[in-house]
């Protein structure tokens, strides 16, 4: 069970645990049986044998095997069930012992784990010969898992979309951005990327622009200028002299703007200067300043741009959901490509895996470490508040199985003791 950016969901997971829990479950009580099964076995055996030790005395060496058997299965039986409940449901004392300290083995658990795992000197010691930045740095380099982070990250991302459609999430949004561009002065701010525009000269493209718009507006309204310079001639001259005139006027215009495609020209340099100069007074002039800001209140105060900004953001999201949605998607690329080159520059550079790992130790150090005791008291509530059928069903499945080989070794051993006693007896 997946959701549709194909992560597990949390109906998966508790399905998981579920199975993992009834396998348990399953091998408990195989282990049950068999024990039990032996014990059965080893009563079968001594009722057997003493009925049939008169005919073959040597059988009272299996007898007293199955006889001490018993005895050890039993009292195995008693101890293990002792942890955990009263035997037969009689409250003898001394069991139930796990119900019955509930709130000091959580105490316990929480004070074991604070005192042998989180100990500045331990922690320290393990820490540093982690070297997690190189190791995480390997990691990511493998194509295999940049490409697993990579589909993570983007399975990531639809929930926080859906997330920011709601309306409270969305106005706070917009406010903060709404006081974030208050925060910047649009005057210099328009200087300094007036300047950098300058500076990569993308000006010059713009004074290209601006000479083909020209150009191509003479020739579009050619026959205007004509009627244009003929209707303020003298109405004596002969209209081939208007006609020469106009060419004269229009041809010169395009000499012109053909002489100003040159990177040399003068006024190339003028134009240069006046936006320099342009940029310059954005950011000192205080009237410019003052323009831009009432021009910056103007435009965010429209809502027009409200609404083109939601349309833009409505525009941006479908686009990034089907992006995320596609196997070979731009995002999911694009980060899987970045998280293999960081992990590659990582890789290649010691000292900035030195950096990483002091930031690790330093971060566990001031922020772990010093509330040891609060990790070791959650750690103990978490144990106090699961109620006490909670409590034994957790541990019983966990150690529960191991416990049922203390009763059939119990029973192996006891009948081995009873051998020897019985032996030794009767030597004696």
């Amino acid at each position: 069970m997946t959701d549709p950016s194909g992560r597990p969901t949390s109906a998966a997971f508790d399905a998981i645990h579920e199975q993992r829990r009834n396998q348990r479950r399953r091998e408990l009580r195989r282990m049950r049986a068999f024990a039990t099964g032996l014990l059965v076995a080893m009563l079968a055996l001594y009722v057997a044998t003493s009925l049939a030790d008169d005919r073959w005395p040597w059988l009272a060496f299996v007898r007293a095997f199955a006889e001490a058997a018993m005895v050890g299965a039993c009292a195995d039986w008693f101890a293990v069930v002792a942890l955990f409940r009263h035997p037969f449901g009689i409250p003898i004392p001394h069991t139930a012992i796990v119900p019955r300290n509930k709130e000091r083995i959580g105490e316990s658990l929480g004070s074991f784990i604070c005192n042998n795992f989180l100990d500045p000197a331990v922690v320290s010691a393990k820490v540093s010969g982690l070297d997690i930045a190189g190791k995480a740095a390997r990691w990511l380099a493998t194509p295999a898992n940049a490409a697993f982070v990579a589909r993570r990250s983007a399975g990531l991302m639809p929930p926080m979309l859906e997330a920011l459609e709601e309306e409270g999430v969305r106005a706070f949004v917009r406010g903060a951005a709404r006081r974030g561009l208050d925060a910047v002065e649009a005057a210099p701010l328009a200087g300094r990327v007036l300047s950098v525009l300058v500076a990569r000269g993308h000006h010059q493209h713009l004074f290209d622009h601006a000479i083909a718009m020209a150009e191509e507006f003479l020739f579009l309204h050619e026959e205007a200028i004509r009627g244009s310079v003929s209707a303020r001639s003298y109405k004596w001259l002969p209209k081939w002299v208007d006609q020469r005139l106009s060419d004269r006027v229009i041809g010169g215009l395009l000499e012109t703007l053909h002489e100003l495609r040159a990177p040399e020209h003068p006024w190339r340099g003028a134009f240069q200067g006046a936006v320099e100069d342009f940029a310059a007074r954005l950011g000192s002039d205080p009237e410019l300043r003052a323009r831009g800001e009432v021009l910056k209140a103007e435009v965010l105060d429209n809502p027009l741009a409200e609404q083109y900004l939601d349309s833009l953001w409505g525009e941006i999201k479908l686009r990034l959901k089907a992006d995320l949605a596609a196997d070979n998607g731009i995002v999911k690329a694009g980060v899987e490509r970045a998280l293999m080159a960081l992990g590659r520059r990582l890789e290649e550079d010691p000292r900035m895996q030195d950096i990483l790992n002091r930031w690790v130790m330093r971060a566990i150090d001031r922020y772990i470490v010093p509330h040891r005791d609060e990790i070791g008291g959650f750690i103990a509530g978490v144990v106090a508040r699961w109620d006490t059928r909670t409590l034994v069903d957790k541990l019983e499945l966990q150690v529960g199985k191991d416990l049922q080989y203390i009763r059939i070794n119990g029973t192996l051993v006891g009948g081995l003791v009873g051998v020897v006693i019985y032996a030794v007896s009767h030597l004696l």
